[in-house]
């Protein structure tokens, strides 16, 4: 399938009553700024939905999202035998951007797993408008590799949580400055432009013809946000993980690293854990609950997959800095999506 098979709602085990419901609400102001909503369910797509009459070949910049994609990149890489594994230090692929500020031999050791489950032993805390390593700070700078590299080594004050104390061993906090500083690696590591990298090996097999990039100061396609996908190119990526890798038969990344990366690899809170940029939570009704591991990005822009309910799902907003978005997003999703499935489907 080049793009994707349709069938209807209730061919998949939805109420499409349900989802009219939702449409209504939408168009009724209770759910803002929603630009798309796409369910694709045992391999097809069974509910599509542009609120306002917005273009369904419109690019949708899901912000964060793209930290997922970089992630299957890095897999890829693996894969491919670029990169010798998570493992690998991230110092050896900068020996001309090595820390001056704030040299330490422990950065030496830092790895490219510490920067895919944000959980560095750099200071760099985007919740926190003091953190030497916010994201609005490396904004403003040109070398944004440089940037991360020379962080402090952060602290564990009294109220926070040591690695050694924490769930998995290691100590979220969350880090877009080392997201962007994968995007370079992977350069590196493939002796290649990240987006021509990404476009031989990910886009091009997907059938996704059109990614938008941003770039960062010194021309580096940035891993840590801003990709523009449509709706459906999305939705490819979510059933790209959901089929274990694979799409058309071949393999474009290893069942390995689809497992690895969306596994607990850290706690962000009592109700998410963190895989390899891939958020995990459950969502549905109270009663049926189910596992996700999803993209998220500002505005409450979600793609989810549901391994148990052969299920994913994308949500796309223009709600950018918004307090309670992503609270919006759930709200759709539990209630409306997961709530449109007919009892004893699976």
């Amino acid at each position: 399938m080049t793009d994707w098979n349709t069938a209807s709602p209730e061919s998949a085990g939805l109420q499409s009553s349900r989802l009219r419901d939702l449409e209504k609400e939408i168009s009724t102001g209770e759910f803002k700024k929603i630009t798309s909503i796409l369910v694709a369910r045992r391999g097809k797509l069974v509910y599509e939905n542009y609120p306002s009459d917005s273009d369904p070949n419109a690019l949708r910049n899901t912000r964060s999202a793209t930290k997922a994609v970089a992630s299957i990149l890095a897999g890829i890489a693996i894969d491919k035998g670029y990169l010798s594994g998570v493992d690998a230090k991230v110092l050896s692929f900068f020996p001309d951007k090595q820390p001056v500020e704030h040299p330490d031999p422990r950065k030496d050791k830092m790895t490219l797993e510490d920067l895919l489950t944000m959980s560095s032993i750099l200071e760099c805390d985007d919740s926190n408008q003091f953190s030497r390593g916010n994201e609005e700070r490396m904004y403003v700078v040109e070398d944004w590799v440089k940037f991360t590299l020379d962080l402090p080594v952060k602290g564990f004050p009294s109220w926070t949580s040591k690695p050694e104390d924490s769930k998995y061993g290691r100590s979220f906090s969350y880090c877009t400055a080392g997201a962007a500083t994968i995007g370079v690696l992977i350069e590196r590591a493939t002796k290649m432009p990240l987006d021509n990298f990404a476009r031989r090996h990910l886009f091009d097999p997907l059938g996704i013809e059109k990614p938008e990039w941003g770039y960062t100061p010194l021309g580096t396609a940035n891993t840590a946000g801003g990709l523009e996908l449509r709706g459906r190119d999305l939705l490819k990526l979510g059933q790209l993980y959901l089929n274990n890798g694979k799409w058309n038969g071949r393999i474009i990344v290893s069942e390995e690293w689809v497992k690895q990366s969306t596994k607990p690899h850290a706690q962000v809170d009592e109700t998410t854990e963190y895989g390899y940029f891939w958020w995990l939570k459950n969502y549905g009704p109270e009663r049926q609950r189910a596992r996700a591991y999803c993209m998220l990005g500002n505005g409450g822009n979600k793609v989810c997959v549901f391994p148990s309910l052969d299920m994913t799902v994308v949500i796309t907003s223009t709600n950018y800095n918004t307090k309670g978005m992503h609270e919006q997003t759930d709200r759709i999703l539990s209630d409306h999506v997961l709530g449109s499935l007919q009892k004893g489907t699976t």
